[in-house]
């Protein structure tokens, strides 16, 4: 660190398994990066301050705002950050932001709305992923989040208005671990991409169709006649489902009144190129959205909850 680098705000993005710690200069950008293990399911009998100090290191000793989102806000993280309904614009997020008893932490809270039959869907950490897009040129979009459970997000006029979620990631390992298909998964294998485009197209035509689980037992009756690779099995079955999210998620982005234009795609690189390859499938372009973009979210907020000041000349 140096007097020409002075950092404005600690960010950091603390989820379930991980965490990341961000150092942002006065104009949001970032000047350093730090990741450990540090997730709140590896931390033991709420020892949170002990796992920040880890984190953060010699950034421990720095006078300046620190600011999380994530499962950090959860009900089994450090203090639960209560969810915010939508629709929800920055002002929002800034509001609904929590503080640590001893004010270690200020951790941004979550999202939730209802589907069309009033059941709730929450999100913790994509809102602020978000919010680091949200600017002039991305005031009304859909993002879509791989992951464990992805999301689609509808933002208009710089609010964010309804999202949804799909247990996509979390079902491709729940049927990997715990299923009669997993004896088929070999792991480790290359990306079979021929296998992946194919399940792809069988997953939109179960999700037209309300086939899926059906589509899903055809990755052990096609390998079982040798039509199916046995170093494509998995990601058949990774087509399957994410093919049935992407049609089922354009079908309900679709239904939301406006033009939302080519979706971004933020998250995991490798994760986000198989959802780019489904929705070329299905005709339609995706944009790969910038690295980081928790980091930019939290300055965001961070500034309208006036956390620091807002020097940022893009």
């Amino acid at each position: 660190m140096t007097a020409a680098q002075p950092t404005a705000l600690l960010a950091l993005d603390w989820g379930t398994t991980s965490a990341r710690a961000y150092r942002l200069d006065a104009a949001g950008r970032i000047l350093d990066r730090r990741a450990a293990t540090l997730g709140i399911a590896h931390v033991r009998n709420g020892e949170f301050a002990a796992a920040l100090d880890g984190l953060l290191g010699d950034w421990h000793q720095l006078p300046v705002q620190r600011l999380a989102c994530g499962m950090i806000g959860s009900r089994q993280g450090w203090v639960e950050a209560p969810y915010s309904e939508c629709p929800a614009a920055l002002s929002a997020l800034a509001k609904a932001i929590v503080h640590t008893q001893s004010g270690e932490l200020g951790i941004v809270g979550g999202l939730t709305c209802r589907d069309d039959a009033g059941v709730p869907d929450v999100m913790r950490g994509e809102e602020t992923q978000v919010a680091g897009l949200l600017d002039g040129e991305h005031d009304t979009a859909l993002f879509v989040q791989p992951g464990t459970h992805s999301k689609w997000t509808v933002v208009i006029d710089g609010a964010i208005v309804a999202f949804k979620s799909y247990m996509t990631g979390e079902a491709f390992a729940v049927l990997r671990e715990h299923s009669i298909l997993g004896r088929l998964l070999q792991g480790d294998s290359p990306f079979e991409s021929e296998s992946f485009e194919r399940g792809v197209r069988r997953g939109m035509n179960a999700a037209a169709g309300g086939e899926l689980l059906h589509q899903i037992f055809g990755a052990r009756t096609l390998a079982l006649f040798g039509e199916l690779p046995a170093d494509g099995i998995a990601d058949y079955l990774s087509g399957v489902l994410i093919g049935s999210e992407v049609a089922a998620g354009y079908a309900w982005a679709g239904s939301q009144g406006t033009e939302l234009g080519t979706p971004w795609l933020l998250g995991a690189p490798a994760l986000c190129s198989r959802y780019r390859i489904a929705f070329g499938i299905a005709g339609r372009a995706a944009k790969m959205g910038p690295p980081d973009v928790a980091a930019r979210g939290l300055w965001r907020i961070a500034v309208h909850a006036g956390l620091v000041a807002d020097k940022d000349t893009k």
